[in-house]
């Protein structure tokens, strides 16, 4: 998997180095942002996204005025996963748009699979332990 490339968003930088080091784990390069205001600036400089993981509760937009932004903005068309300690936030991630939902903590056991099945466009909406 190492010609993938994920872009996580996600104000915790616990958050970012966790799903860092699980992508890392399984060969798949990752770029991080953890202010909002500079997710612009990062797409301009990608050469590729193949997956976006997507904190829901970030300060000054959360993660569904991000979800707008990517799509309408940015015209993004790849995989738009929630990641995020909201697991009640399960059923509207998934009515306004996202492409899947990984509640935190992930699975460290689960996510190879998961991570594969969101790859190959099947659903991932899982809450976490």
């Amino acid at each position: 998997m190492d010609e993938i490339h994920a872009l996580i968003i996600d104000d915790s930088s616990t958050g970012l180095e966790v799903l860092r080091e699980l992508l890392d784990a399984i060969g798949v390069h990752s770029t991080t942002v953890q202010q909002p205001s500079k997710v612009d600036q990062t797409i301009a400089e990608l050469e590729r996204i193949d997956v976006i993981f997507l904190d829901l509760e970030m300060p000054q937009i959360d993660g569904y005025g991000m979800l707008r932004k990517l799509r309408n903005h940015w015209g993004i068309s790849v995989p738009i996963i929630a990641y995020t300690v909201h697991v009640s936030e399960l059923d509207t991630a998934r009515r306004l748009g996202f492409d899947g939902f990984l509640g935190k903590p992930v699975d460290i056991d689960r996510f190879p699979d998961q991570f594969e099945r969101i790859m190959n466009g099947g659903a991932v909406w899982e809450v976490g332990e």
